[in-house]
């Protein structure tokens, strides 16, 4: 089970923390020679924490770690002369020892640790050249030290699993991710194997009862349903039933059809795609006098999607055509050459 503290309850926590450093320092002010230095060290800390504790980020920005760690440098040097003597019943002169620590451990949740190091090293060597090494323990230097190493140590664990649990997020997205290239790929693969095999079955079958023998009929059929299957893997999103039988109908004339998917079809919808497909089939119904019939996808960003070219030529000036030659070699030819010529357009024109 995770548990997490709200951003909003820390926020509510560092305040009243702060805000009792000031509490406490009200109540000293009565204790102290000068009323005016305390009052202005109330008021920078007052601003400095407010900036460091309610300034968007996760991380602090530079000016405003700047602003608290001067203000750390400011409070013990204006504040330590107005105290006086240090008696057992002083009470909170110095509170702005314990007031330094938590804005520095503030600057350390911050991420600018290494400013909250200054200040309250800061802190240490001032105290002790103004009231000696054992003021160390007794003014809560020490504890104020110990804060902000412990902040220390908690903010780099929370950072390093904040890091670990990033990498393992990413570790379980590509594994996800690879578990549905896979899926997808055993999908695909059963998908055309359950495809191939009712194309390929009843002739399979035809083939096992005549033990080989076939007649030319059958053997051309083969040769149709062969490139039927190689439809299936070049062409397969050109395909639909319509145009499936269509496309059988021209090579049992004796029409040669090709079909080229280069994905120009992907990112339309199943709206575009069954439209796509009906205009495809009425084409190869009007192509029947055609020799020659190339029906290919036009890359994305085109207006057409579908580009269906019927030809009329000998086998071999088909043939050539097929391969992308011979086009250009006689213009004055071209037009009679050419059967049909369709573009389909990628959306629906009103």
């Amino acid at each position: 089970m995770r548990v997490s503290l709200p951003a909003s309850v820390a926020l509510g926590l560092a305040s009243l923390f702060s805000v009792y450093h000031l509490v406490l320092a009200l109540s000293s002010l009565s204790r102290v020679t000068e009323v005016g230095p305390v009052i202005t060290c109330m008021v920078l800390y007052a601003a400095a924490t407010g900036t460091a504790l309610f300034v968007p980020g996760k991380v602090l920005p530079v000016w405003s770690a700047c602003f608290a760690l001067a203000t750390a440098l400011v409070m013990p040097v204006v504040s330590a002369p107005v105290v006086g003597e240090l008696t057992p019943g002083a009470g909170y002169v110095t509170w702005w020892i314990a007031a330094v620590g938590t804005l520095m451990v503030v600057l350390v949740v911050r991420g600018r640790g290494p400013f909250a190091w200054v200040g309250v090293l800061f802190l240490a060597v001032h105290t002790v050249a103004w009231a000696g090494l054992d003021a160390l323990g007794s003014l809560g230097v020490l504890g104020s030290v110990a804060w902000v190493a412990i902040a220390t140590v908690f903010a780099a664990a929370m950072s390093r699993a904040t890091r670990n649990t990033r990498e393992l997020v990413r570790a379980e997205q590509e594994t996800a991710d690879w578990q549905a290239a896979q899926d997808a790929h055993v999908f695909e693969r059963q998908f055309r194997l359950r495809q191939t095999t009712r194309m390929a079955l009843p002739m399979l079958q035809r083939i096992i009862d005549s033990c080989g023998d076939l007649d030319e009929a059958d053997r051309a059929e083969c040769l149709n349903l062969e490139q039927a299957i190689r439809d299936e893997i070049r062409g397969r999103s050109l395909l639909s039933d319509d145009v499936r039988d269509e496309v059988m109908q021209l090579r049992r004339r004796g029409a040669t059809v090709q079909l080229h998917d280069d994905g120009g079809l992907d990112d339309l919808d199943a709206e575009d795609v069954r439209r796509i497909h009906a205009r495809i089939a009425e084409a190869l119904r009007q192509a029947r006098d055609a020799d020659n019939v190339i029906v290919r996808t036009v890359g994305e960003g085109a207006e057409a999607a579908v580009t269906v070219v019927g030809l009329r030529l000998d086998g071999a000036a088909s043939e050539s055509a097929a391969l992308g030659a011979g086009m250009d070699d006689d213009e004055d030819g071209e037009d009679d050459s050419v059967a049909l010529w369709l573009e389909i357009p990628r959306h629906e024109t009103v």
